[in-house]
């Protein structure tokens, strides 16, 4: 578990089915695609996940930016690391932020993460990755002018989708993603507020063998 001072809420962006229909009939939906094969290397090797500028989290009218953030994990060992139709799944600590700042002033957050966190990789054009935030792993609770909790994934566990870029350092980008969240509290609290948006760029560098490089291929 890890105590930090912010306002977050991470989240999910949920993908709707496209069917289509004509005057008489609808037809059936279009069949979905089988995932392609995915690698993560170098297998085994432990990795950090470092943010890059600043995360900006937002509830409401209520809008926080951090600046430092921080998740730990592992690149599952052999044969794990490697999907021949599907994504590639590595254990996370939950991230934990600092150094932020609030939108409304006199306001204090403290997040408390817990919870079995994890982030997938699937190969393709583009590479995408999926954070999973466990449910209720993510509570928020705001002191001095107002007094709010904020629970993110409420009643099940929420999926972050985000992109994945193989580099020196390789990246992981959250654009806009929201994930269901929970407000209760006084005046002051965005309690109307039902999702979150969040954006984040991280650097994920391999702690096991800094030479080395994190990657995901097929």
């Amino acid at each position: 578990m890890s105590r930090t001072p912010t306002t977050l809420a991470l989240g999910l962006a949920a993908v709707g089915a496209l069917t289509f229909g004509t005057a008489s009939a609808t037809a059936a939906p279009l069949p979905t695609a089988a995932a392609g094969s995915t690698t993560v290397t170098p297998a085994g090797h432990a990795f950090k996940a470092t943010l890059s500028g600043k995360a900006t989290l937002k509830a409401g009218s209520v809008t926080i930016t951090c600046t430092v953030s921080v998740a730990t994990g592992a690149v599952p060992a052999a044969p794990g690391n490697h999907n021949p139709a599907g994504p590639v799944a590595s254990p996370i600590s939950a991230p934990t932020y600092s150094s932020c700042t609030s939108s409304t002033a006199g306001v204090t957050p403290t997040v408390t993460t817990s919870g079995a966190w994890q982030v997938s990789m699937q190969n393709g054009a583009p590479i995408t990755a999926t954070m999973t935030v466990p449910t209720g792993g993510l509570v928020v609770k705001t002191t001095g002018l107002a007094s709010c909790t904020v629970v993110a994934a409420p009643t099940a566990a929420a999926n972050v989708p985000g992109t994945w870029t193989n580099g020196a350092p390789s990246s992981l980008t959250f654009t806009n993603a929201s994930v269901p969240i929970k407000v209760t509290g006084g005046f002051g609290c965005p309690t109307s507020a039902t999702s979150s948006t969040f954006n984040a760029v991280y650097t994920v560098t391999d702690t096991t063998d800094p030479a080395q490089r994190i990657a995901v291929t097929s």
